[in-house]
């Protein structure tokens, strides 16, 4: 257990900052899974439209740093060929 007032305020925010980035994380994920069912439903309108909100939830995490810049790159690039190879 923290011990000064300083350490108990560190462990307060820490906690918050972690709900918060689990939350924002879900959010990636479940983003990419939504990509992932209108690919496997065959799709490819929908495929394309659910991908550009994906893009931006995304992106807009990784400049946050709640998910890193080449795991954002790695996962778009991943959903972008598959949706291409759907074609």
């Amino acid at each position: 257990m923290a011990n000064s007032k300083q350490a108990r305020k560190r462990a307060r925010q820490s906690n918050a900052r972690n709900a918060l980035r689990s939350s924002q994380r879900s959010r990636v994920r479940t983003a990419i899974k939504s990509v992932r069912k209108a690919i496997a439903a065959g799709d490819s309108s929908a495929a394309q439209a659910v991908f550009r909100t994906a893009t931006k939830v995304i992106d807009s995490l990784a400049d946050k740093g709640v998910v890193h810049k080449n795991k954002a790159a790695r996962n778009k690039s991943r959903l972008a060929a598959a949706i291409k190879a759907m074609a």
